[in-house]
């Protein structure tokens, strides 16, 4: 019997930003981009480093899908973007406001 490895994807994640995403924004592209920056950061890198075209082949999107679903990311404060210069390939961090919020409310229940 082969057994599968999934990578754990944060409860939050599937029941309340699949939702917020898809049902209510409208934007399921953007959830799709931010499940495979998300796995992608998981494996061990703190940022991905990936052009339009390149996010667009991994996940089957077009070119433009992939711009706009960064955008609206980078827009709700789920994705952080860098570039060395301005015409580097961006590297994207995967943000988790939902941890910090719940970090900072445990540490001022500790204070």
């Amino acid at each position: 019997m082969v057994g599968i490895a999934m990578s754990s994807v944060d409860d939050y994640v599937i029941d309340v930003l699949m939702r917020d995403l898809v049902g209510h924004d409208r934007r399921p592209v953007s959830f799709l981009v931010y499940l495979w920056l998300a796995h992608e950061q998981r494996r061990g890198r703190a940022a991905v480093q990936v052009s339009y075209q390149g996010l667009a082949e991994s996940i089957g999107l077009s070119k433009s899908s992939a711009q706009s679903a960064v955008s609206w990311l980078i827009r709700r404060k789920l994705l952080a973007v860098s570039k060395e210069n301005v015409t580097a390939t961006p590297r994207y961090t995967v943000l988790s406001p939902w941890r910090d919020s719940a970090r900072r409310s445990q540490s001022r229940d500790h204070s």
